[in-house]
């Protein structure tokens, strides 16, 4: 209670803050037990509930806001006239206040489904009338009882007139009402999460003790239930002892905190460490946190312990990892900006310099800052005006979840559950089509095809069981491309780096080997344009590790096309390429930077700088504007419109950034707590697939699309781009996610292949990571073909279907 205490005076303590404390996300209902009007009326089916100041001293107000969905406001707008839901605070169409005074006899309580609610009298109401508020279930026990508090606190300022400082606990203790349960209210069956669920700050979610999760336990959960056994605090592990050290890159002191599974904070550990960043050899840098009476952890500097530096609140939060491959999040909380500006320097040059093995120093100043600006957390607080981005409502059924068989007996048995190929192979790729509602996916030397149904499901098609080179020679292809009007796709054999294959979708089979040429290799390869497979252009991009060239199959012999040949000197050990609608062209390397071209045969416009980590794949928004990289453990996001200078209103591809003016780079990552979360569940560490932007002739860039695991990631750019926190949604499955995309001309569908499974998703399946959503595995079904009960498949059809 006296970490409460410690919470709740920091809450008050600005009073520049209307709000002092809030719960972003529930609803509220009137309930009325004993009256004829009815037992239960839904007010605001979503609504945010928080406790403000007055303009008069010792008051306090008791807020329901309800939250819109979007474009919700402006038809109600126009149903009911142009004042509709405008009627300023305390309007009855938008919000609900109430003076937090004894009078509201205001209670809590936690449902045996774990809801925690809010109830007080309806003043104005007949006798027995209360008003509810239910949270919704991202909602933490701690946040609920310190807003209890804090209404306690209101209450007493308002009785006695004075500071609530002056409040004991038995003076606290006196004004809660518990002497009548709260009657239920009725909910919906399943509430739709509408506000954003602000996630704690490192300033509050170290500060919550096991005594309010104690608080909120005591509650009755009904005669006869037995209390729900919760998960024990996370215990820091022992530390790894420090190699010995050749330079100190930084020392400073700060207060630790350790990220607790169960509640889904940040617990204190240590008021005062020396965390230090040493140099160890061979490019090699160690963390090690001491305290004065043991020492907290040891570990490498690596990609891997994500680090994020949030200077509004003073800290620096990253991953721990042990020999097991078990995850901790800690916290480094400074006492000053000084403090976490001299570790952040350290840290991020022992990273760079492990990752590039160059010496900081000799990298340009405006790298530097490049660097560090991407390691800055800018999610973390909230833009002032940006509204939630909804789903809008889809005609969407689930699939069947129940499992199903790649192999089935003519007779189509239901007790058939085989879910494995009998050579081992499992699903690998996927290409989706843009000109037809298809997708194709790869698992081993097969491709299955699945066709798009208006009801966004996908059904399978048919079944292409056997690629082969030309000469009949038996291989899996280790990359896809669908091209020329989704006629053909374009295949990658890795026996033989200097040819493609293209098959013939009309005959499921390759019907031409093209020899690229004699010395120069095809590490991987792109469509000349964003859209050209809906066309039949017939040039198409390739790459090797130091060259980018065009392929044009019509040519007799080598089909590289000399003239729109760049090679590299040095080795720049290209990985990924991306081509925006007009053909400009973004390339990228396992180096880590990333080079943008207007067109094939020149120098690029912009290079930009390297943060380290190897480049797997990229995309680029239609438009260019926006460049999308993919590393392991994060996703870069580029703009690539240049706002000042002579060359402002340009793009990075057409005219090239200042010296002094990099683009501010954004660093997609889960939080260090959910990347902990993550591998506490599922013991993998975080691999990402390919991220790609939703696409679509006229379609706006809105969502971005990775997975890593079991799990899929979806980031609203909106979010994103309004620095919004936690920006990202995800679905988590029993199995690996291996390949993931959007529909074309669709935000809202996702085609997710399993190692042995194929579904279309709604985008709207996705939940806000918590504790909960990581831990629950989904499970989806194998598509149906048309006809068949559910989604069984025929034999036949999976296995030695001709196309």
């Amino acid at each position: 209670m006296f970490m409460l205490r410690n919470v709740s005076k920091f809450l008050f303590g600005d009073a520049s803050k209307e709000s002092i404390i809030e719960i972003p996300q529930g609803q509220l209902y009137l309930v009325r037990p004993l009256s004829v009007k009815g037992y239960s009326e839904l007010i605001f089916k979503d609504a945010a509930a928080s406790i403000r100041r007055t303009g008069q001293e010792f008051q306090y107000q008791l807020v329901i806001q309800r939250a819109y969905e979007e474009g919700e406001e402006e038809l109600l707008a126009e149903e009911d006239g142009e004042d509709a839901g405008v009627e300023g605070l305390g309007g009855e169409k938008d919000e609900k206040t109430f003076l937090l005074d004894p009078s509201l006899q205001f209670r809590t309580d936690i449902r045996q489904t774990g809801e925690k609610v809010f109830a007080w009298r309806d003043l104005s109401g007949d006798y027995g009338d209360l008003w509810e508020f239910v949270c919704d279930s991202s909602v933490k026990p701690e946040t609920a009882a310190l807003f209890e508090r804090v209404s306690l606190q209101c209450q007493y300022e308002r009785k006695f007139r004075q500071s609530h400082e002056r409040a004991s606990e038995q003076d606290l203790e006196d004004l809660t009402f518990d002497e009548e349960p709260i009657p239920e209210a009725s909910p919906l069956a399943s509430p739709v999460s509408k506000s954003p669920v602000l996630p704690p700050t490192p300033d509050t979610t170290a500060l919550f003790p096991n005594t309010a999760k104690e608080k909120m336990s005591k509650k009755v959960v009904g005669k006869g239930k037995e209390p729900v056994q919760e998960e024990g605090p996370t215990v820091a592990p022992p530390s790894a002892a420090h190699p010995e050290s050749r330079t100190v890159l930084a020392d400073d002191v700060a207060e630790l905190h350790l990220f607790d599974f169960p509640s889904g904070t940040f617990i204190k550990q240590d008021p005062a460490v020396h965390a230090r960043v040493l140099e160890v050899g061979n490019w090699d840098y160690w963390l090690q946190i001491t305290g004065e009476e043991r020492e907290w952890l040891g570990q490498p500097i690596i990609p891997e312990i994500n680090p994020v530096f949030n200077f509004e609140y003073q800290s620096f939060i990253f991953n721990h990892y042990l020999e097991d491959g078990s995850a901790y999040s800690w916290l480094l909380k400074f006492p000053t900006e000084k403090g976490l500006e001299s570790f952040q320097s350290g840290t991020m040059q022992a990273l760079w310099e492990h990752l590039n093995q160059i010496k900081w120093a000799k990298s340009k100043e405006t790298d530097q800052q490049y660097v560090l600006d991407a390691f800055n957390d800018l999610t973390m607080e909230d833009a002032p005006d940006a509204e939630e981005e909804e789903d809008e409502e889809e005609d969407y059924e689930d699939a069947d979840d129940g499992k199903r068989s790649e192999h089935y007996d003519s007779d189509e048995s239901e007790d058939d559950v085989v879910t494995r190929d009998e050579d081992g192979n499992v699903n690998s790729q996927l290409a989706v089509g843009y000109k037809h509602d298809r997708s194709f996916v790869v698992r081993g030397s097969k491709i299955g095809v699945f066709k798009h149904t208006p009801d966004n499901h996908l059904e399978f098609s048919t079944n292409i069981s056997k690629v082969q080179t030309p000469k009949g020679k038996l291989f899996s292809p280790n990359k896809v491309m669908l091209h020329a009007e989704d006629t053909n796709m374009i295949l990658q054999n890795t026996d033989d780096p200097n040819s493609l294959y293209r098959m013939d979708l009309e005959y499921g089979k390759v019907v031409d080997e093209w020899k690229v040429h004699d010395d120069i290799t095809v590490r991987t390869f792109a469509p000349e344009k964003k859209f050209a497979q809906m066309t039949g252009e017939q040039t198409f991009l390739g790459l090797s590790g130091n060259a980018l060239y065009r392929i044009d199959p019509r040519l007799s012999g080598n089909k590289l096309v000399d003239t729109d040949l760049k090679t590299y000197v040095s080795k720049n050990d290209f990985s990924a390429a991306a081509t925006t609608e007009k053909g400009h062209i973004a390339v990228a390397s396992n180096k880590g930077d990333i080079r943008l071209f207007d067109r094939l045969g020149i120098n690029a416009k912009t290079l930009i700088p390297a943060l380290g980590d190897p480049i797997i794949g990229m995309d680029v928004s239609a438009d260019g504007r926006w460049v999308l990289a993919t590393t392991r453990t994060y996703l870069l996001l580029i703009d690539a419109l240049q706002k000042d200078g002579k060359n402002a209103g340009k793009l990075g591809f057409e005219k090239a950034f200042a010296k002094d003016d990099k683009p501010q780079p954004r660093r997609l990552g889960l939080t260090p707590s959910h990347v902990a979360q993550f591998q506490h569940e599922t013991k993998q560490p975080i691999a990402f697939t390919t991220a790609h932007f939703n696409t679509g002739l006229d379609d706006k860039e809105t969502t971005i699309i990775t997975a890593t695991g079991p799990f899929i990631v979806t980031w609203s750019l909106k979010k994103v781009l309004a620095n919004r926190k936690d920006p990202y949604s995800i679905k988590r499955y029993s199995e690996e996610v291996k390949a993931d995309n959007f529909k074309f001309g669709s935000d809202k569908n996702l085609i997710v292949a399993l190692p042995n499974e194929v579904n279309m998703v709604a985008k709207r399946a996705l939940q806000r990571p918590t504790r909960e959503s990581i831990a629950s595995p989904a499970r989806v079904g194998t598509p149906r073909r048309s006809g068949a009960r559910g989604s069984y498949l025929g034999r036949n059809e999976i296995v030695n279907s001709p196309y």
